[in-house]
């Protein structure tokens, strides 16, 4: 019904809110936490498969402390399968720099990068997960 469907998008919105604001936040190792034991993260150059994979994958950039990144997703569509199962794309865009340790601001002269994540949601006995989520770039700041 009506209901449940918006309960099953609003579940899966907030994983792809909480992905960003981790990595955001230094605590890019928490991103493991919202994918099913079997999840798999993905890109052009890397595919991280299991939560212990993703979990190595991203504390390697949490420990990036010069990093200073913001996501910025939006225009997000949740299309609802069945009572645990979803899809999803939210277009990525990406704001980042490394510079001093202990900066208050870094310099912005536009995105690193633009593109999106196609996403495919689970419901797990603890929750809505990430099954799958890949990333593909379309825009990327090369200098």
């Amino acid at each position: 019904n009506s209901l449940d469907r918006m309960m099953i998008e609003r579940e899966c919105e907030k994983l792809v809110m909480q992905y960003c604001h981790f990595i955001d936040h230094q605590e890019a190792a928490r991103v493991a936490e919202l994918f099913a034991q079997d999840g798999v993260w993905a890109s052009a150059d890397n595919t991280m498969a299991g939560r212990a994979a993703i979990l190595k994958g991203f504390q390697g950039r949490q420990d990036n402390l010069t990093r200073a990144s913001r996501h910025i997703c939006s225009n997000l569509i949740v299309e609802v399968i069945d009572e645990s199962a979803a899809k999803g794309v939210v277009y990525l865009t990406l704001y980042r720099h490394d510079g001093e340790l202990g900066r208050r601001v870094s310099p912005v002269k536009g995105p690193s990068m633009i593109g999106e994540y196609r996403d495919e949601f689970v419901r797990t006995p603890d929750g809505w997960r990430f099954l799958r989520r890949e990333v593909s770039i379309d825009f990327l700041d090369l200098q």
